[in-house]
This record gives structure tokens, C-alpha cells and sequence, in this order.
């Protein structure tokens, strides 16, 4: 068998956000929410994308989206390129889920929690050791909780995972290798058999099921993906070397240099820091030349 990777947004949303979905979500978000866990009894899986609904605000695209059967909306992205403000792009997702719960006419009592659960495969929080990070409201001198903690941010690292197959135990454990490992594979494990959710998981992710479209689809998106992550590293190498010799604005200004020909002005400008209108603007130079 070949599985596909189930770390690439199109991949993701195939395994957890079709239809015949709902069981394995279920599972998946017991194991990484809810500590293993049966706090989810049902949920329903929703269109994931986020259209802005006022003039300028910028558009977002998540993973998956569901509500849970207390009302409760969960958000799952995938990030595997570490460019610059991953943590707000996550906070403006969840916000933003958050606020637009209301129609026309609703009050505030009609507002749910969200979660937004999102999975890195980069280190998000350098130093810090915890596979699963969660954040919520919290005062701060005191640690107590605020009274209306209406957003959780859950955050699992899966570089910082590093049981082996033989050391899996908990269904925490089993999602967070699929997740890490499953490209790898090349037959579901026996210690993970036991779970129903995990086989199906494994039944959707194996390749022989897949139109040549879809694979053609997931061929593409993971080649842009190691393009980017390779562009990135070597964007970054080059603009550290050069922001030995000069300051830290015209590091990121050569390091988006050194991304144009590789990358969109949005990558670049996620990557380095840099407003749209200078990569705009850098780009305009490099034709003049």
C-alpha cells in the first residue's frame, strides 16, 4: 500500500472532511482535544472556508471546520511552512470564526466556544517541550479563568513527537503517528487496527482508491510544498549571510530578493515580514534591471 500525506491541506481534508468523514473526525478530535477522551458524541462537518464579510478583510482558508453536538466550533488547520506570524494568522482565524457566528439580529448569548486546533510540522514554540499546547483566557497575575473563555487555541507539534511504533498507546498517540508517519507506510500497523476510525482513516489515505486526477492534484501540492519549504530555507540562509553586513530591514528586503523568482508576493511577504507594497516594490526594481 501507499498512503498519501496526510499533512497536505488537500490530503487532510479528504481523510477528514468528506462525508463519510464524521466518525473519524470524531475520533481524531477525542484523541487530540479531549485527551482520548469520548467527550464527542457527534459532529457535523461545515464548509471550512472563511469569505471575508467586510470590505478589506483578508481571507482565510482552513483545513476543517465542524460543530460539535454542544454547539461548540472547531477549526483545524495544517501548517507545514514556519514563515512569520503563523501564531497570528491562527488567532485571526479563530476570532474571526468566533465573531461571525452571529446573524443578523442575534445576541451575544448565542455565541459558542470555538477551538481551533492546529497542527505544525515545525517546532511553534521553540524551547518549550509539550507535544500539545492549549491557551485559553486567563487573569493575569493570578492565573484565574475568565468568565467567558469563548476561544481555545490547541496547538500539536509533531516534530516534538517522537514515540516509536512499539511505544504507542493512548489514541492520542495513534492519530499524531498517522498524522507524522502515514506517508511512510506502507500497511496499516497491527497495534492500530484496533481502532474502526484509524482503518478508515488508513481505507481513504491509500493511494489504490485515488483517481489519477486526485493523485496528480496531491503530486502537485506536495512538490509546491518541498519547493516552498526549500526556497524558504535557503531565502533565509542567504538573508542572514547578507544581514551580517547590514541591518536587519535590508536582510529581509534581500531575503525577499532571493524568494521572487520561487514564490508568490504573499509567501514571501508571510515568510520575511515584509507589507505586500514592498515586495510590490522589489519586484518592480528587479524588472528594471
Amino acid at each position: 500500500m501507499i498512503f498519501i500525506n496526510p499533512k497536505t491541506g488537500y490530503a487532510f481534508k479528504k481523510i477528514f472532511g468528506s462525508p463519510q468523514s464524521k466518525n473519524i473526525l470524531i475520533s481524531f478530535l477525542n484523541g487530540l482535544v479531549y485527551e482520548g477522551n469520548s467527550t464527542i458524541e457527534y459532529l457535523e462537518i461545515i464548509k471550512p472556508n472563511l469569505p471575508p464579510q467586510l470590505e478589506g478583510l483578508k481571507d482565510t482558508y482552513l483545513d476543517v471546520k465542524a460543530r460539535l453536538n454542544d454547539g461548540t466550533l472547531v477549526i483545524i488547520q495544517i501548517q507545514v511552512l514556519n514563515v512569520q506570524f503563523s501564531g497570528k494568522r491562527v488567532l485571526f482565524n479563530a476570532a474571526k470564526t468566533y465573531a461571525f457566528q452571529l446573524e443578523r439580529r442575534q445576541a451575544y448569548r448565542d455565541l459558542k466556544p470555538v477551538i481551533a486546533l492546529t497542527l505544525t510540522d515545525f517546532d511553534m514554540f521553540p524551547g518549550q517541550n509539550q507535544l500539545i499546547s492549549r491557551f485559553v483566557y486567563r487573569e493575569k497575575s493570578e492565573g484565574w479563568y475568565y468568565p467567558d473563555n469563548g476561544m481555545e487555541l490547541v496547538f500539536v507539534e509533531l516534530p516534538k513527537f517522537t514515540k516509536e511504533l512499539n511505544e504507542l498507546e493512548t489514541l492520542t498517540d495513534k492519530w499524531i503517528y498517522f498524522m507524522k508517519y502515514a506517508r511512510s507506510l506502507s500497511s496499516i500497523p497491527e497495534n492500530m487496527d484496533d481502532i474502526p476510525e484509524l482503518n478508515q482513516a488508513f481505507e481513504i489515505a491509500n493511494q489504490a482508491g485515488l483517481t489519477l486526477e486526485e493523485l496528480e492534484e496531491l503530486e502537485r501540492r506536495e512538490m509546491f510544498i518541498y519547493d516552498q519549504q526549500g526556497a524558504i530555507a535557503l531565502g533565509l540562509q542567504q538573508g542572514r549571510q547578507q544581514g551580517r553586513e547590514e541591518g536587519r530591514e535590508e536582510a529581509k528586503r534581500e531575503t525577499a530578493r532571493n524568494l521572487l523568482g520561487q514564490l508568490n508576493d504573499e509567501t514571501i511577504a508571510q515568510a520575511t515580514g515584509l507589507s505586500l507594497e514592498e515586495i510590490a516594490t522589489l519586484r518592480e526594481e528587479r524588472s528594471s534591471d
